[in-house]
């Protein structure tokens, strides 16, 4: 199986998903082959050949222009399959290739089970391994699901990629900075999290304190933040914050894929569960199967 690899270039610098990418097809067993829009001197640590486009030219984003360099890239190298991070560039770009190749897409791939891509269902509770049935296929790997120990290193083969037909009615114009959070929990080194477990509003400041304590900072996951019980700059997740703090607990957390992804980098994990089944149980370094609301204040108390 052969796989070409979409990296992802942003205001001059190559994203760290790329290494993502790179792990995703070493676990497929796959050839691979990298495509990226971006420079000479922002290009990836690795020893395989990598279709390079101008940014310049080209712009970091246009969807039209880009489908055209990834499909010529894609032509060139044969590939099976086309892999994109599952970001805000990959959800847009991977379903216009996907759809000029009358290709089936999977997408958010969280593992590769007996062949198969393992994604999630049921609103992330579930988990289900599905085949495309198409001879050449496009994916999107979640982010954070996919990751090497190992340090980048190698230099590319590099082969030049355009396109004479440049011509789109669409500009790229640059970046809108996100709003500013009240937290940045992306720099805190230690996180505790309140899940739909801890019950209600009213025990929060429960959860809290233990943050306290522990001199971190609040975080949450999305059923919470719906709910209204903390504001969405707590968020931890896909639609959140993606984190990496030292040490990490998850208060009454399922582990739902989308809070797993942005979680999956702390140092420690400590999950308070009632369900000693629950997902945050595969990536917990320490599983407490307890009430969350008589554990809490137990350590909490101890620890002050």
């Amino acid at each position: 199986m052969k796989a070409l690899l979409v990296c992802e270039y942003r205001e001059g610098k190559l994203l760290d998903s790329t290494y993502e990418l790179l792990a995703f097809a070493d676990r497929l067993g796959a050839e691979k082959a990298m495509f990226l829009i971006g420079s000479d001197s922002a290009l990836p640590a690795c020893s395989t050949t990598v279709y390079l486009a101008d940014a310049a030219k080209h712009g970091e984003y246009n969807p039209d222009v880009h489908k055209k360099l990834v499909l010529d890239a894609a032509q060139r190298e044969n590939a099976d399959c086309i892999v994109f991070v599952h970001s805000s560039y990959g959800w847009d770009l991977a379903p216009r290739v996907a759809a000029a190749l009358r290709a089936g897409q999977v997408s958010e791939i969280v593992g590769i089970v007996d062949g198969g891509y393992e994604v999630g269902c049921c609103n992330a509770k579930m988990r289900r391994t599905v085949v495309p049935k198409s001879g050449k296929a496009v994916l999107t790997i979640q982010a954070g699901a996919f990751s090497s120990s190992d340090t980048p290193q190698g230099t590319p083969r590099v082969e030049r990629i355009d396109t004479a037909d440049g011509a789109s009615p669409m500009e790229f114009v640059g970046y809108e900075p996100a709003e500013k959070k009240d937290v940045d929990l992306t720099r805190a080194e230690v996180i505790v999290s309140a899940g739909r477990g801890v019950g209600k509003k009213d025990n929060i400041p429960t959860i809290e304190a233990l943050a306290k304590a522990l001199g971190g900072e609040l975080g949450a996951s999305r059923p919470v933040v719906d709910a209204g019980w903390v504001d969405h700059s707590h968020q931890v997740g896909t639609t959140g914050q993606s984190v990496s703090p030292k040490l990490y607990v998850a208060c009454g957390i399922s582990g739902a894929i989308q809070h797993l992804a942005g979680m999956k980098k702390s140092d420690f994990v400590v999950a308070i569960n009632k369900d000693k089944d629950a997902p945050i149980g595969e990536v917990a370094d320490v599983l407490v199967v307890a009430d969350v609301m008589q554990f809490v204040p137990a350590l909490t108390a101890k620890l002050q």
